[in-house]
């Protein structure tokens, strides 16, 4: 297997969302903002080639679906699709996907599914051919989303998904499209049925630790459903990961994209971080 990170269009939101009720005092140490408080986000994903036969795509960042006016709004400031133009760097098609896996389906994750957005022109899934696995669980929590992240969702998303005859709903640690090459884990805090793909040493950590800032244990996201029990299910998946000697995959993280687990006096860390991920194993 080869592995890469693939650079999404990045964003910039507001700091102090991002770090929930930690004072600006605390995360002001750990990342830069601009004038409006916002701070750089990469939307990333995760190829890996030649994984039970496939090329394999964990993710597609936001992508370029929304209107100009949305796009604005969301800090969203590179133009066209980028995870796009990444994979065509690498030499990839969007046809030569042949299976996206989706640690959940909140726009910043799954956006990049869909074609660019133009005026008057419906939007396309932007993989002809690809096979898609969501959580079984989590895709009920989106298809019928709660008043508190009905924003976070993308409705014609969901309804391109089921047209396609390409959805696979996973509930249990493996699928049959992937083997035993893939494991699975669910996460609940910070939406419900967040899927976490392992796959040989490395595990997509997705929103549970959006990036090397979110390793300290008691600091959440305002935008964590559940804030509580992240925090608790944080805790056990990097002492379980820890003691497994794997390393971290980061989508959000504007400056690392994999890193190693320390543990110094009762403190996660990160170490032999790396900023682009290509790697054969």
């Amino acid at each position: 297997m080869k592995f890469y990170s693939v650079e999404g269009n990045r964003q910039k939101l507001d700091a102090g969302a991002m770090f929930g009720n930690a004072p600006k005092a605390l995360w002001s140490r750990w990342v830069e903002v601009d004038d409006s408080n916002r701070m750089e986000l990469a939307c990333r994903g995760l190829l890996v080639t030649d994984l039970n036969g496939h090329n394999v795509l964990f993710e597609t960042g936001i992508g370029d679906f929304f209107e100009p006016k949305l796009k604005q709004r969301f800090g969203i400031y590179e133009s066209g699709h980028v995870l796009l133009k990444s994979l065509a760097v690498l030499g990839f098609q969007p046809e030569d996907i042949d299976v996206v896996v989706l640690s959940h389906l909140h726009f910043d994750h799954a956006g990049g599914l869909l074609t660019s957005w133009q005026q008057s022109q419906p939007l396309e899934l932007a993989f002809p051919k690809a096979q898609y696995l969501v959580s079984k669980t989590h895709w009920q929590r989106a298809t019928h989303p709660h008043p508190r992240d009905r924003a976070s969702f993308i409705p014609e998303l969901h309804q391109l998904l089921t047209d396609s005859g390409r959805l696979h709903l996973v509930d249990n640690a493996y699928h049959d499209l992937l083997g035993d090459q893939v494991r699975f884990e669910f996460s609940e805090g910070h939406t419900v049925g967040l899927m976490h793909s392992i796959v040989d040493d490395l595990v997509f950590a997705s929103d549970l630790i959006p990036g090397s800032a979110w390793m300290h244990v008691p600091i959440s996201m305002g935008y964590d459903r559940f804030p509580e029990q992240l925090i608790d299910e944080k805790s056990a998946f990097l002492q379980r990961h820890l003691d497994a000697n794997h390393r971290l995959f980061f989508t959000h993280d504007p400056d690392c994209c994999v890193t190693n687990i320390t543990l110094e006096n009762n403190r996660y860390g990160v170490k032999n971080t790396i900023k682009i991920l290509k790697e054969e194993v």
